[in-house]
């Protein structure tokens, strides 16, 4: 089977964050010509329990450790000198059905923005514009969303409007946030599980005749070599076929499931048969660092932390995270490089971390990134800073 890939162009994008919450933040996300795709915040299934005095986010001075009075605050109150934030967010309210309403809206009704010079582009000029639709949940849930996205698209190449929407699923294993549930992405064994789940859908999305569309993985920021080894070990399995394999000997002496059929069972022997490949099609790094702190007032006997978590502390991203997330790119990239042949395909990356300007595009797109993403910016400077990057770079993406 091709793997598919992303086309992304320009190679800029946001990432999940509260700025692609709505329908009305995907809109302005999708007409901003400065944007080679878009990402929906991170979905569940029936959606996060979201609580507004919990779960939130302000804006961080890392020069004065400072941050901004207001949670929540708009672009419009950020200060020259606020390069980062600090959030105890966990993910969307807003289930992955709604997100897929939306993106059926956006994909049908509303064309994207004429392509920029270079681009490639079909259909009378009008380009194609990819929409990443995050998702997280258990192994079995994250295959459900597979399953739910990849219809949605076949639904719109099947569309007499000429959907111009090419979707594409990320998989958040990498929020620092949930209590007692640290990121999956930081274990082998629970990478392998949900690796593990996505051959299995891949095999029934093929067999009932739904397109195969590309999958990535949001890690976390690793900060040493055990846990980058884990995650390659881990694409390195599924692509082997170990991952598979496993599977089936553990099914062994089972009953079937009486609503399994033949046939299905004969396309899996068959796919089982064919050249092992790895199902992730790209990386997104990275996350958000977690068990930061900041404070918004102290004095020798009072403190008030910035978050309203058990601890005070929640994830730091912006212009602090952007060294570790340059590594993490680089070191990526060295690793899948030299992985190639293994996984049998070069991988994607989308690096992410601290790239508010032009500068830092430049940097994550030499540490190794094929494409460019930003949340903190955006939350910073909201939607114009895509454009102001695209100024800065001069057209030379």
């Amino acid at each position: 089977m091709t793997i598919p890939k992303l086309d992304i162009y320009p190679p800029l994008i946001n990432t999940p964050c509260p700025a692609a919450t709505t329908l009305e933040d995907l809109l302005t996300l999708w007409n901003c010509p400065s944007t080679g795709a878009i990402t929906t915040r991170t979905s569940l299934l029936p959606g996060f329990p979201h609580d507004d005095t919990k779960n939130l986010y302000v804006f961080y001075d890392s020069s004065s450790h400072t941050v901004s009075s207001s949670t929540n605050p708009s672009p419009s109150s950020a200060t020259p000198t606020q390069n980062a934030t600090l959030n105890s967010l966990g993910y969307s309210p807003i289930p992955l059905q709604t997100y897929l309403d939306f993106i059926r809206t956006i994909a049908m009704s509303h064309p994207p923005p004429p392509p920029l010079p270079n681009n490639n582009s079909n259909n009378n000029g009008c380009s194609s514009k990819t929409i990443i639709i995050s998702v997280t949940g258990s192994a079995d849930d994250i295959a459900k969303c597979y399953l739910h996205i990849a219809r949605l698209q076949s639904e719109l190449l099947l569309s007499t409007s000429g959907s111009l929407a090419t979707l594409a699923m990320e998989i958040n294993l990498s929020c620092p946030n949930i209590p007692h549930h640290p990121p999956p992405a930081y274990s082998r064994d629970a990478l392998i599980e949900v690796l593990d789940e996505l051959k299995k859908v891949f095999i029934l999305a093929k067999a009932t005749g739904l397109p195969r569309i590309p999958v990535g993985l949001k890690t976390p920021p690793y900060t040493y070599e055990t846990q980058f080894l884990g995650l390659m070990e881990a694409l390195e399995a599924s692509a082997s076929g170990a991952v598979a394999g496993a599977a089936a000997a553990a099914g062994k002496g089972k009953e079937k499931e009486p609503s399994r059929s033949l046939s299905l069972e004969k396309e899996e022997e068959e796919e089982e048969e064919e050249e092992p490949e790895c199902p992730i099609t790209f990386l997104t790094a990275t996350n958000t660092l977690g068990s930061c702190l900041a404070f918004t007032a102290f004095t020798d006997d009072f403190t008030k932390e910035a978050l309203p978590t058990e601890s005070g502390t929640g994830g730091l991203a912006g212009a602090p995270l952007h060294p570790l997330a340059l590594g993490n790119v680089k070191t990526l990239r060295k690793m899948l490089d030299e992985r190639e042949e293994k996984l049998g395909y070069q991988m994607q990356i989308i690096g992410v971390g601290g790239v508010l300007d032009a500068q830092g595009y430049r940097r994550m797109r030499m540490a190794g990134a094929d494409v460019v993403g930003l949340a903190s910016g955006l939350l910073l400077k909201g939607v114009q800073v895509f454009g102001e990057i695209e100024k800065g770079l001069g057209g030379d993406w």
